[in-house]
């Protein structure tokens, strides 16, 4: 269940329905300004650009980089910014990352269970 009490899958849906509105918004103003919309390379350039930035925010957040402003509202916004390129990147590719990511955290899940459960009986009493 996520934060707002709807299933997992949903509140990926619902996050994922969003990010494809503000990609929309920012397609229009692409068209206006370049003739065109960002192709899928230039989608992952700004987003290894902003996973570069939270990586330098995390070191902030640590206190081995320093940067002006408040990080914590910094690292908000790009790990959001972050997931926003994820889902827009996911649409782009025909991937359903509601699907995509429960049929992944569970495959984990089951692997690090089984893990756990052999670990423990491999353990002496």
């Amino acid at each position: 269940m996520s934060s707002e009490g709807q299933p997992v899958h949903a509140a990926v849906q619902t996050a994922a329905t969003r990010a494809l509105e503000i990609r929309a918004l920012y397609e229009i103003l692409e068209l206006r300004i370049n003739g065109r919309v960002w192709s899928l390379h230039e989608l992952m350039l700004g987003f290894a650009n902003d996973v570069g930035t939270v990586g330098r925010l995390v070191l902030a957040n640590d206190g081995t980089w320093t940067t002006d402003g408040d990080v914590t509202a910094q690292l908000k916004h790009k790990l959001a910014e972050s997931m926003w390129w994820v889902l827009v990147i996911a649409d782009r590719l025909g991937i359903d990352m509601a699907d995509a990511f429960d049929s992944t955290m569970n495959r984990i899940e089951s692997e690090l269970a089984a893990a756990i459960g052999s670990a423990g009986q491999s353990q002496p009493s």
